[in-house]
């Protein structure tokens, strides 16, 4: 029985690209390939595959949002993406392993056969990546008032406005946002509402 993948990457360069790699293995064979998450989801279905290799940042449903989905359904996910950014909402939405795109074909043939007994595959950078936010349990949980401002300023507000909103002082807003960039890992307003709302922060 040779195992069963699905390729989903919005890239047609890319999925080709996987496909010469891992067509060829005697023991791999690919059944499908999505453009996007969604897609991605319909055709796990249709196909059953084993593994489903995963890009994260595609148009649509996402990588995470279609792990989230896949997750319990059947198939394992290797997460394939040029990105180290995302490797605990990959993780936590169900992946089983990440690797980036550099990784050489013999590495991805390997991920792929060990992602499928079962094993969690990380890529090197990743793995580090990982340990680094597992040592930073706070990064990224802000408070309610930090979420306040945030809200504020992702509304336009400046320091002086959303200060006089929440009746506290100038310096004060000017404290909880340097709190809200140091939790997020970012330099400056506009990165901070970005990430606030790639993360869902301010979703609602």
């Amino acid at each position: 029985m040779r195992l069963r993948l699905l390729i989903a990457d919005d890239h047609p360069i890319v999925r080709d690209g996987l496909r010469a790699a891992l067509g060829g293995e005697p023991d791999m064979e690919v059944v499908g390939e999505a453009a996007d998450g969604a897609q991605a989801v319909r055709l796990a279905a249709e196909l059953r595959p084993d593994v489903v290799l995963m890009d994260l940042r595609m148009p649509g449903m996402d990588g995470v949002s279609a792990i989230r989905e896949l997750s319990g359904t059947g198939p394992r996910v290797l997460v394939l993406t040029t990105f180290d950014t995302d490797v605990l909402p990959a993780l936590e939405a169900g992946a089983s392993g990440y690797l980036l795109k550099d990784a050489p074909p013999d590495e991805l043939v390997r991920a792929v056969r060990a992602t499928h007994e079962g094993e969690t595959v990380l890529a090197p950078s990743v793995a580090g990546r990982l340990a680094n936010d597992l040592r930073r349990p706070t990064r990224g949980r802000l408070s309610k008032r930090e979420l306040e401002v945030l809200r504020l300023v992702a509304g336009g507000a400046t320091n002086k406005e959303a200060a006089a909103d929440l009746f506290i002082s100038e310096a004060s807003v000017k404290t909880h946002l340097l709190h809200v960039y140091a939790k997020l890992d970012v330099r400056d307003r506009a990165s901070a509402v970005a990430e606030a709302y790639r993360r869902g922060l301010l979703n609602g």
